[in-house]
């Protein structure tokens, strides 16, 4: 007769060293768990509301500031510093740990327009209406009492005074030159109290300006006669020109992607372009209700986030047509400029209110340092909201989101309207001979033309 016998290896069970975990045995033969897929859906259910029981995106405020923020720059060597601008001259220093200001520098007579630092964070430049340019040692951000750090560095180390207002600077990503736009785009050695370089293109002013960070050599300006242009520094002449229907108030390159950009329009919708193939837009990202003043990646090029004239702040994925964010408070008003930190986890805003405001990237994420198990169980619950995130319950909550009343109404009129006018335009195209009314997308419908 012949008996079968269970037979185990201590080997396989027994712990190595008294430190090490217990060795667990599964099956995962799918005909043992008949349930498990409703299993993970109800959790992935519990996933999405939790995540919005949570979802405590705002930080707090940073006060100080006595007129409207108007500018805002990063500084490479502090992760946890931010310089503002506001529109009555004032430019601070701030500690967002603390929340504080660190350092003030007075001096500009009239609105900072520019706030841009150096690759190597040392120097800050900043101009404005006045017509000045001001170029400053940046302070090592310590904590102490702000009236002992202004004796020292409030004074700039160099003033260059120039022929018309600026309204935008940026620094190049590597390299030791800067650019200022208004009446023209003016590119400056800091060492020298002179343009080295002006490019003109019309006569209109020229509202934004940023380097591209794959080039250093080329920049990009968006201006007041609805065109979005681009400049080679080793040309003597502007490269090309974009001309929309509605003027872009910001434009921003992806830091990963760098032959692509995005513009932040005055017709709500922000725009998404590859440089090398301007006649149409690669996404048009829609969601705000009123003109989009200010936009800014993150570290990784995967987000942008921009600031509005409706007095919210929202989140894109750099290939979503819709928000995945909207911020909003009742006290802030409109936004004129937002940043990314560094490390891509906060974003800073700055409205008319005189308050920067600190948020987290991520509404629902924790703060601080998580067990291994936590985190281990906050990438299993992500990966379930986006294994059953087509389905209609799961999808209902996590894109529902609370907006003021005002915003609802706006954004309700905005899609009546909308809807209006493509049923007048099909009724247009029935009525008219075939082939004399081509339908035009939508991401070439707000550019006029491009020209070289």
């Amino acid at each position: 007769m012949r008996v079968k016998v269970i037979s185990r290896s201590t080997d396989d069970y027994t712990r190595e060293r008294s430190q090490d975990l217990q060795k667990v045995f599964r099956n995962y033969d799918p005909a043992l768990r008949s349930q498990e897929k409703a299993v993970e859906y109800t959790r992935a259910l519990n996933a999405a509301k939790l995540e919005k029981i949570f979802a405590k995106p705002f930080i707090g405020a940073m006060d100080g500031h006595i007129d409207a923020v108007s500018c805002m720059a990063k500084n490479p060597n502090h992760l946890k510093a931010i310089f503002s601008g506001s529109m009555d001259g004032d430019v601070r220093l701030w500690d967002i740990a603390a929340r504080k200001t660190v350092c003030q520098f007075p001096g500009h007579q009239g609105a900072v327009r520019g706030l841009t630092t150096s690759t190597d964070g040392d120097l800050l430049v900043s101009c404005g209406v006045d017509c000045t340019v001001r170029l400053r040692k940046v302070p090592m951000l310590k904590m102490v009492d702000t009236s002992e750090r202004a004796g020292d560095n409030s004074q700039p180390s160099a003033v260059y005074t120039w022929k018309h207002a600026f309204w935008g600077a940026d620094h190049q990503w590597d390299g030791n030159l800067f650019a200022t736009v208004g009446a023209q785009v003016d590119i400056w050695d800091p060492d020298r109290s002179e343009p080295i370089n002006s490019f003109e293109w019309g006569k209109d002013t020229v509202l934004s300006v940023r380097f591209d960070p794959g080039d250093s050599n080329i920049l990009i300006t968006s201006g007041s006669d609805r065109s979005l242009t681009l400049y080679d520094l080793r040309m003597s002449s502007p490269a090309r020109k974009l001309i929309m229907k509605t003027r872009c108030n910001s434009v921003c390159w992806n830091p990963r992607e760098p032959m692509n950009f995005t513009a932040a329009n005055e017709d709500t919708n922000c725009y998404s372009f590859d440089a090398r193939k301007l006649d149409e837009a690669k996404i048009v990202h829609k969601g705000h209700v009123s003109a989009v003043m200010d936009i800014d990646y993150s570290p990784t090029g995967r987000e942008f986030v921009t600031g509005s004239y409706d007095r919210t702040v929202r989140i894109f994925n750099y290939l979503g047509d819709h928000s995945r964010e909207i911020y909003h408070t009742k006290r802030m008003q409109r936004v004129f400029c937002v940043k990314y930190t560094y490390d891509g986890t906060y974003l800073v805003s700055g409205s008319d209110d005189t308050n920067l405001r600190l948020w987290k990237s991520k509404a629902s994420e924790q703060l601080g340092v998580l067990l291994p198990r936590e985190r281990k169980k906050q990438e299993y619950q992500d990966a379930l909201k986006e294994r059953y995130k087509h389905l209609p319950e799961v999808k209902r909550i996590v894109r529902h989101r609370h907006l003021p009343k005002p915003i609802y109404k706006a954004a309700n009129l905005r899609r009546t309207m909308i809807e209006a006018e493509s049923r007048k335009e099909e009724r247009r195209r029935k009525h008219s001979a075939p082939g004399s009314m081509p339908v035009q997308p939508f991401r070439k419908r707000r550019i006029i033309r491009e020209v070289e």
